[in-house]
């Protein structure tokens, strides 16, 4: 307790030794922030008059805060006002009470406090818990997201903007979480935004607000994404979609860290850290105008590109083997593991949709097996097609009936060799000799796995 009133803090001190807390006390800010800093454990409440002399109640604060931030701070003031309120609730004070007030009140204040120093507490111990993210997300012992975990680390320790890159369902939105878990900013929100999803003329409203009024349909204030993230990190997911427009303002924000909600009068201030993600080639739309250059400018202080599955494919094993575990828990299901040749089907798929689709692939096998271990059989026609009916000789049905598409392949690809047999590999008589032009037949040698060049024999 801090009080430059000597008969006050006496008071207080008896009352509250009697409702069994433990009280010390400093005489001002001097002695206070001796005490604070000398004190063998971090202190779970101040009590701290606003105006005294050497320095503020708030300078108590900023101290107490500095050595633990879950320290509890209460404000005491003899003159009340919204203005005091605003700068102490700002500066992280618990609450403030105004003089004069009773023990009772002062008590009932405190255990308010400590029950929410004690859930905050048990929050930052769960959080430190909570590494199953990263532990299912954040996979990766290729080089290429080895960088990308390095590029992660160092970021985490700034307030950077972020723009982060790859190809839809890289897992560019886990990267930025990733980021927030591990800044200074993990206990306050992270809220997303997807920007190719909102009309146009919501998107504005939705990112910086709005008051009861301001248009057609606002029948209550909205705070927007901003002011709702105050303190944390908001993530513009897709934000190459959003209209030129709403990027001037955007830039504007940036820029000031002010919003104006539509309809308001004055502008807002907001502390707020920005990611941005994008799967389009944002500097082709630079280029084109269809991206502020300015803008990306602000949004490309740190870029992290995220790798598509194929080019790390070391990490696929690794993706299964969690995703088995996590998936199979959540559907109740006891899959334990997946054939190495299944695996080996998988590593050697292109993967498109990249993490996003394994996880799908994934998901649709578990759900639907009826063993311990998934197999081949177990996975999707298109990543893993039967394997081609050999063909020779005369052609007929077969009695148990076929493919015809593998049978069309078979046929096309032993007529592929032939012809290149006989013309010694040369590409443009080997078209002449089946009646196709050379574009057909370098897309069928590829097809086939054919790789022939000219003027080489094939064997």
């Amino acid at each position: 307790m801090v009080d430059d009133d000597p008969e006050l803090v006496q008071m207080l001190q008896v009352a509250l030794k009697h409702a069994g807390y433990l009280v010390l006390t400093a005489s001002g800010y001097a002695e206070a922030a001796d005490a604070i800093n000398r004190s063998k454990y971090p202190l779970p409440v101040v009590v701290t008059d606003l105006a005294m002399r050497g320095g503020s109640g708030l300078d108590v604060l900023a101290a107490a805060k500095q050595r633990d931030p879950t320290t509890e701070v209460i404000l005491v003031t003899a003159h009340a006002s919204l203005e005091n309120a605003l700068e102490a609730m700002r500066a992280g004070a618990f609450d403030f009470v105004t003089k004069p007030f009773s023990p009772k009140e002062l008590v009932s204040l405190l255990e308010k406090a400590l029950s929410r120093r004690a859930m905050e507490l048990e929050n930052n111990q769960l959080r430190k818990r909570i590494v199953y993210h990263d532990a299912q997300e954040l996979v990766g012992h290729s080089p290429a997201m080895r960088a990308v975990l390095r590029l992660v680390e160092r970021v985490s320790k700034t307030n950077a903007t972020v723009l982060i890159t790859g190809e839809s369902g890289t897992g560019k939105e886990v990267i930025a979480r990733a980021i927030h878990r591990r800044s200074n900013r993990s206990d306050k929100p992270m809220l997303v935004v997807n920007c190719g999803a909102l009309p146009p003329e919501l998107m504005e409203s939705e990112l910086f607000g709005h008051e009861k009024g301001a248009f057609t349909g606002a029948t209550n204030k909205h705070l927007g994404v901003f002011g709702a993230a105050d303190g944390g990190t908001v993530l513009l997911d897709e934000v190459g979609e959003l209209p030129l427009s709403v990027q001037s303002k955007l830039l504007r924000v940036l820029n000031s860290r002010h919003v104006r909600p539509i309809g308001a009068a004055a502008e807002i201030p907001v502390d707020v850290r920005v990611f941005a993600a994008t799967n389009r080639d944002i500097e082709a739309d630079v280029a084109k105008g269809r991206f502020r250059q300015d803008l990306y400018y602000r949004l490309n202080v740190m870029r992290i590109e995220v790798p598509a599955l194929r080019d790390r494919r070391e990490d696929i094993p690794l993706f299964i083997e969690r995703m088995i575990a996590n998936i199979s828990k959540e559907i109740g299901k006891d899959i334990v593991a997946m054939t190495p040749e299944a695996i080996r089907v998988l590593m050697g798929y292109a993967f498109p949709g990249n993490v996003r689709e394994l996880k799908n692939v994934i998901e649709r096998a578990v759900t639907l097996s009826g063993a311990r271990t998934i197999g081949v059989g177990d996975l999707p026609s298109e990543i893993c097609p039967p394997a081609p009916v050999a063909f020779s000789g005369p052609l007929s049905l077969p009695d148990e009936g076929c493919r015809l598409d593998n049978v069309i392949d078979s046929v096309e690809r032993r007529l592929l060799v032939d012809a290149l047999k006989r013309t010694g590999g040369r590409r443009k008589q080997t078209a002449k000799l089946l009646g196709i032009t050379t574009r057909s037949l370098r897309y069928r040698l590829e097809k086939h796995g054919l790789d022939v060049y000219e003027n080489k024999k094939t064997k």
